[in-house]
């Protein structure tokens, strides 16, 4: 081989991306053991170990070029550092901070843990607003980093230089980790095959333009997204290094659910449900009221689903109070119209019992058979029920989980799954087991945020009820402190002499009597004292504070998931009647309870609840004509950010507006209760700041799929190993649970 050809060949990588990292170039068996801390073991984990943020310090500054009030950014050297304490528990930390072109002072209050990181002689940058203090600069906790070596002779301190901040474990610095990830980049970035066609990338910065985000010309490939991220030449690169990242993430888990959806409707057969205007009219007949337009939207989208062939996998959520029972009525005696069996699975027993006398009520009069299968009936009970659902005796089932376990239908069309965050996936699974495919209706009376449909439910297709039926009478809701309680207790009594019933809601069910023992302190009647026996977090001693010492003329009754069913139901059937003025209850209460007559709620502990909870409460003194009245006190001293969530609270009826609000203030966390799909931790991405990225990336994926449903194109075959390697077996692809 010449010189020449020698000189025209690709150099030899350093390593690979196999290459374990004590065997790079600065690394070692010592540094690598703690690097494994942090998940990385081999080169290519380094290459996807993203920054957590980028910071962007201003360019270095000059002693004689601050100004107050400007951010500036100071590298020198500790010339000088002082740790004092003033008082018990207070410490001032300050140091000299000089270099060749004059010093600088930085202090530091309440911390003095700064005493033994900035020490004497130790070179470091600060970045802050300084202020003149007498005839000196001064920076009041700045943030800052302490560098190694010469500043000069530092790479990763160039002027300007956009900086990569990585999580960090015990015994390694940021900068080590910025070296590491650059020298990574630069050797293996070429080498990591592109997935992304050039087409859909310029395709999909365009739609995202579109949507306002800022990314300019097409997604730059992989291999420059990933140097770029780990050493951005500039803020414009940077960003679409991030966009191009947020999106491949979104773009291939959208691909993922879209192939999940579409191949529930090429292999599962369900039966076809035709929705004559005679049918229709005849379903309608049996509601007392006009439906809402809302409602008629819904029952047209829902029909024309089970007219297929193919199971329909609908998502129905609505604000409390929209009317989604009515819905699932229709869709449910759509079913039994054209010949089969409907189910309806509730979470709790209460709910199960009150649909089932609804269900009862509004069909009293006419042929359709309903039956009841929940925990508390007898084996002799249960055994019969499950004989008539089996020889297709009854038409309607109303239960609880009970139904996912060993139950034979004799032609099961449809299932309705109400307050589906109640229920893990692999419950509903069951339903699907033994050759039976029947449509899928899922009700929440939790509105989801919109980023949060398109991920954990974007396997499914989504309706939504806002409008609430006419006559409803508005609900007041109040924050209070302490002081209130014996006026809003007075408020109470007054409702109930009007007629109205309340309830009275804590966040336990513990009996805390026992739970204190001797602390428990007696006032002079010998009777515990107020302020601890009307601790919030004991439903039971709740109710007797109430019951004895605050409405000993009324009728107050408790009411908690511990009681048996049998008892739960007794209580609730006479508080349904009237014959009880106060409930006071846990959260079992939370779910469809509904009392029209029941006006009025306290709310304990309001700060134990999440948004969606209180919402959810709040609507069971939304069910009739009377106004509502909602009073939450709360426990404790509550951080600003429960403030916050709780004056949203407080401000807002509208459950969409507070399920957005919650999301934004508790991030995208496990919302909904149990997790609803088994979709992979996002990386990079986030649902609460890359909505309209997300956005995008479902449209495309679905327009992708349905020109393409396998991916099988040649030019797809990356991305479609991806996907499949990332959610196949998460999201069972084949199963459409």
């Amino acid at each position: 081989m010449t010189p020449d050809s020698q000189a025209d060949s690709p150099p030899v990588p350093e390593f690979e991306t196999s290459t374990l990292l004590q065997f790079l170039p600065g690394v070692g068996p010592a540094r690598a053991e703690k690097l494994r801390k942090l998940g990385l073991r081999k080169a290519q984990d380094v290459l996807f170990f993203f920054p957590r943020e980028h910071q962007f310090p201003p360019p270095p500054t000059k002693v004689e070029d601050l100004k107050e009030g400007s951010p500036a950014t100071f590298i020198g050297k500790i010339t000088d550092a002082e740790l004092v304490s003033r008082t018990p528990g207070k410490s001032l930390f300050a140091a000299i901070v000089e270099n060749d072109s004059g010093a600088v002072r930085i202090v530091f209050f309440n911390q003095p843990f700064r005493a033994e990181q900035l020490t004497l002689d130790r070179r470091v940058r600060i970045s802050g607003t300084p202020k003149l203090a007498g005839l000196r600069w001064e920076f009041t906790h700045p943030k800052y980093e302490l560098i190694e070596g010469d500043v000069d002779g530092a790479d990763e301190e160039r002027n300007g230089e956009i900086l990569p901040v990585y999580p960090l474990t015990e015994g390694i610095k940021e900068y080590e980790l910025r070296r590491l990830t650059r020298r990574v980049a630069d050797v293996l970035a070429d080498g990591v095959k592109e997935v992304m066609p050039g087409e859909i990338r310029s395709h999909a910065a365009r739609r995202l333009r579109d949507a306002g985000v800022a990314v300019e010309g097409a997604l730059p490939t992989i291999a420059t997204t990933l140097r770029d991220l780990h050493n951005p030449p500039s803020e414009e690169e940077l960003t679409a290094a991030r966009v191009r990242l947020i999106f491949q993430e979104l773009f291939v888990m959208q691909l993922a659910l879209a192939m999940r959806r579409s191949s529930l409707t090429g292999r599962l057969q369900a039966p076809a449900m035709t929705c004559t205007a005679q049918i229709r009219q005849r379903i309608l007949r049996r509601f007392p009221f006009e439906l809402t337009s809302d409602q008629n939207r819904v029952i047209d989208e829902i029909a024309a689903e089970m007219g297929r062939q193919f199971p329909m996998n609908r998502l129905l959520q609505g604000d409390v109070g929209s009317g989604k029972t009515v819905v699932a009525i229709f869709a449910m005696m759509l079913a039994v119209a054209s010949g089969h069996q409907a189910t309806l699975m509730a979470p709790t027993e209460v709910l199960a019992r009150q649909h089932y006398q609804t269900f009862g009520k509004i069909l009293a009069d006419s042929r359709v058979r309903i039956g009841l299968l929940c925990g508390s009936l007898s084996t002799a009970q249960r055994r019969e029920t499950l004989e008539k659902i089996a020889s297709g005796e009854l038409d309607l089932i109303i239960g609880t989980q009970a139904l996912v376990y060993d139950i034979e239908f004799h032609s099961l069309g449809l299932c309705v799954i109400d307050e589906q965050h109640k229920f893990g996936v692999r419950q509903r699974v069951r339903l699907r087991e033994g050759g039976v495919d029947p449509h899928y209706l899922v009700m929440s009376a939790t509105p989801i945020p919109r980023s949060v449909a398109m991920t954990q439910f974007g396997d499914v297709d989504l309706s939504t009820l806002r409008e609430k039926p006419a006559g409803r009478g508005e609900v007041h809701t109040y924050l209070a402190v302490d002081s209130w309680r014996d006026r809003w207790w007075d408020f109470v009594r007054q409702r109930i002499a009007e007629g109205r019933q309340a309830y009275v809601v804590a966040p336990r069910v513990g009996d805390d009597v026992a739970e204190r023992g001797n602390d428990r302190q007696e006032d002079e009647d010998g009777a515990a004292a107020v302020d601890e026996v009307e601790d919030v977090t004991s439903v039971n001693r709740t109710y007797e504070h109430l019951r004895d010492r605050v409405f000993p003329k009324l009728r107050v009754e408790l009411l908690h998931g511990r009681m048996n069913a049998e008892t739960k139901q007794d209580v609730m059937q006479r508080f349904a009647d009237g014959e009880v003025d106060v409930l006071v209850s846990t959260t079992v209460i939370e779910v469809g309870v509904d009392v029209a007559n029941a006006t009025v709620m306290t709310i304990l502990g309001g700060n134990r609840f999440g948004l969606a909870q209180l919402h959810q409460l709040r609507g069971r003194i939304s069910r009739g004509v009377h106004a509502g009245y909602l009073c939450v006190f709360t426990d404790g001293e509550g951080s600003p950010e429960e403030s916050e969530r709780l004056k949203v609270f407080e401000q807002t009826n509208d459950g969409f507006e507070l399920a957005e609000a919650d999301f934004r203030l508790r991030g995208p966390g496990d919302m909904l209760g149990k997790k609803q799909s088994g979709l992979a931790p996002l990386r990079i991405a986030d649902l609460n700041r890359d909505v309209e990225i997300l956005q995008v990336a479902r449209e495309m994926a679905q327009d992708l799929i349905d020109e393409d449903p396998q991916m099988d194109a040649e030019e797809l075959e990356g991305l479609r190993d991806q996907v499949l390697r990332r959610y196949a077996s998460r999201l069972d692809l084949g199963d459409g649970a």
